[in-house]
């Protein structure tokens, strides 16, 4: 299944106060596998830098000078977005401000059954925890060391790591501890080279048909790491 994970960074907090979007982050992804393929602008939000939102993202005034207006790039976003569903963490957030730049640019809003919010999957699976972006990076021990300030993009990069997480990416694996009976944890298990190949299982039309599968992904695509 083919979704975009995405983010964005905006002047404020309420697009109905005059806020903006000034940077997108888009990651396109194939059953939760990132494909290599991206989307990320930078925007010129016609209007002042909060300095709140400054401290956040650390994208100035001057700096967003004289980037593309949002309608100048509208097209070029929903031609990447296509019909995938859109994942985003705090989704109602986002959608906020896409959905008043779309109708902005005098576009369709995107329909509320596209989008899966990743904060709900997490609250879901982790009640009464803490589900921010950081928290999560943290207990899936995705790496977020590079993110000294919020940005869309790498905040998407690293939101496709958890997304996978939380669509069950690792291998959980049943132990039995004696006080408290089974249990389920994470485990990453360490795999070793065969000594020798097994004999190949695919038959030449299913090979053919992954090959074909891998062409249509482009040639960024992660398949093509593990091909000889």
């Amino acid at each position: 299944m083919r979704e975009i994970v995405f983010d964005t960074e905006t002047t404020g907090l309420d697009p109905l106060k005059g806020d903006r979007i000034v940077e997108i982050g888009c990651i396109e992804i194939y059953n939760t596998i990132p494909t290599g393929e991206t989307f990320h602008v930078y925007l010129d939000p016609e209007r002042d830098m909060p300095e709140e939102a400054f401290r956040v993202h650390g994208l100035s005034r001057e700096f967003l000078t004289g980037k593309p207006l949002f309608a100048s790039i509208v097209d070029d976003f929903l031609a990447f977005i296509g019909d995938a569903r859109l994942v985003a963490h705090n989704a109602e957030f986002d959608m906020r401000f896409m959905n008043a730049e779309l109708e902005r640019a005098g576009r369709s809003r995107i329909a509320a059954s596209r989008i899966v919010d990743t904060l709900v999957l997490a609250r879901r699976r982790h009640p009464g925890a803490s589900n921010s972006l950081d928290a999560l990076c943290a207990r899936y021990g995705v790496d977020a060391s590079r993110r000294a300030k919020h940005g869309a993009l790498l905040d998407s990069e690293l939101l496709a790591e958890v997304y996978a997480e939380l669509m069950g990416g690792r291998q959980a694996a049943m132990t039995l501890d004696q006080a408290t009976g089974p249990k389920m944890q994470t485990v990453m298990i360490e795999v070793g080279a065969r000594p020798a190949a097994l004999a190949p299982t695919l038959t030449p039309d299913e090979a053919e048909a992954h090959r074909a599968f891998v062409a249509r992904l482009g040639e960024k695509a992660i398949w093509l790491k593990y091909q000889s």
